[in-house]
């Protein structure tokens, strides 16, 4: 498996509600990540993004993209598939991400 570098595995934190409360009650921080990448690449890039933290597990959900668009006017549109992994962290390890 060749390594990729931690950017093309990790888009962007999920920065909501639900996943504030996780953080904070849990140790558990939430990631869009490339659709392609499987939960030990996942674990992989948040560890070598942040190397002083140990991943304990990786949770992934697919998220199909929504058909949307004007469709009184026959102009069809479709949101982008993405995909979310939930990263749990060892008992003292934090992620600042703001």
């Amino acid at each position: 498996m060749k390594a990729k570098h931690a950017y093309h595995v990790l888009w962007a934190p999920v920065l909501s509600e639900e996943s504030t409360i996780q953080t904070e009650s849990k140790n558990k921080y939430t990631f869009k990540v490339d659709p392609r990448a499987n939960k030990q690449e996942i674990r992989d890039a948040v560890e070598r993004q942040w190397p002083e933290i140990q991943v304990v597990a990786v949770n992934t959900m697919n998220y199909r993209g929504k058909v949307s668009g004007r469709r009184s006017q026959g102009i069809p549109g479709r949101r982008a598939s993405w995909k979310k992994a939930i990263v749990t962290l060892r008992e003292g390890d934090t992620i600042d991400l703001i």
